[in-house]
C-alpha cells in the first residue's frame, strides 16, 4: 500500500544588507566646498583700519572727501630755516588755490574766470632777522594781489613779526584778545674795526628806514609817527585793541 507522506518544506531566507559605495563628488562641488572653507577662515574687515586710512589722507589733494587745510605761518624766531619752509608753503597754497569757474554759476557754458581761495597765515614770534622778514613780506605782497591772505596774530607778535601781521589783506587781519604786540627799532651788535662798524651802522639805519616805510604803508601810522614812537621807547608794547586802533590788525578775536 502506498502511502503518500506530506513533508514540511519551510524555506529560510537570509536578510542581507547591501552597502552603497560613496557618491563621487564632481569637480564643481569640490571647488565650491573649498571656496566655502576659505571664505569662512577670512577675518571680518576691521572698521578701525578704514578710519585710520581716512585720517592719514587728511589734507591730501587726491582725496575728494578729505578736507584741505589752507594754513601756514611763522611760529618762533624768524630765521632762514623757518622762512624757507614758510615761503615754500605759501607758494604751494597760491598754486593750489587758483582755479577756473564759470562767470555765471547758473550757466556752466558761460565764460571761465580765474578765482582764488584765501589761506590763513598765523603769526606768533618774538621777531628775528630783518632780512628774512623782508623776504616773507615781499612774497606776501605778491600773493595778495591775486589771493587774499588772512593773517592771525596769537600769543606774541613782536619786532619783525609785527610787519608780517600787518601784511595781510586789509579787513582780514585778526589778532587774539590776549596777544601782545611790540614795535622797536633795528638792533645792531657789530664789533670790529671802526670802518666796519660805521658800514654796518649805515646798513642798520637803512634797514630801519625800510621797516618804518613798510609798516607805515600797511597801517594807519605815518613814518613820522613811527620814528617818534621808536625814539621815545626802545620797546613799544601794545594790546590787541591798540594794535587794531593803529591799523596793524583789523579784528580782535
Amino acid at each position: 500500500m502506498f502511502s503518500a507522506k506530506k513533508e514540511d518544506t519551510k524555506k529560510t531566507t537570509k536578510k542581507t544588507t547591501k552597502k552603497r559605495a560613496p557618491k563621487k563628488q564632481t569637480a564643481e562641488e569640490e571647488t565650491e566646498e573649498e571656496t566655502t572653507e576659505e571664505t569662512t577662515d577670512e577675518p571680518a574687515p576691521d572698521s578701525s583700519m578704514e578710519d585710520l586710512s581716512f585720517l592719514l589722507n587728511l589734507g591730501a589733494g587726491s582725496s575728494e572727501s578729505a578736507p584741505q587745510l589752507r594754513v601756514t605761518g611763522i611760529y618762533g624766531d624768524i630765521n632762514e630755516e623757518k622762512c624757507s619752509e614758510t615761503l615754500y608753503s605759501m607758494l604751494l597754497l597760491q598754486k593750489s588755490g587758483m582755479k577756473l569757474e564759470p562767470a555765471d554759476p547758473e550757466d556752466p557754458e558761460s565764460e571761465l574766470i580765474e578765482v582764488s581761495e584765501p589761506f590763513d597765515f598765523f603769526v606768533s614770534s618774538h621777531g628775528g632777522s630783518a632780512v628774512e622778514m623782508f623776504s616773507l613780506y615781499d612774497i606776501m605782497r605778491q600773493i595778495r594781489e591775486v589771493m587774499p591772505i588772512h593773517t592771525i596774530g596769537i600769543g606774541k607778535v613782536m619786532s619783525a613779526a609785527t610787519l608780517l601781521l600787518a601784511a595781510g589783506t586789509k579787513g582780514e587781519r585778526r589778532i587774539g584778545r590776549y596777544c601782545r604786540v611790540m614795535i622797536h627799532g633795528v638792533i645792531s651788535g657789530q664789533q670790529g674795526h671802526l670802518a666796519d662798524i660805521e658800514n654796518e651802522f649805515d646798513e642798520a639805519k637803512m634797514t630801519q628806514k625800510l621797516y618804518i616805510q613798510a609798516l607805515a604803508e600797511e597801517t594807519n601810522m605815518t613814518e613820522r609817527y613811527l620814528r617818534n614812537l621808536i625814539k621815545k621807547k626802545s620797546n613799544v608794547y601794545l594790546s590787541a585793541q591798540e594794535a587794531v586802533d593803529l591799523g596793524i590788525a583789523d579784528i580782535v578775536l
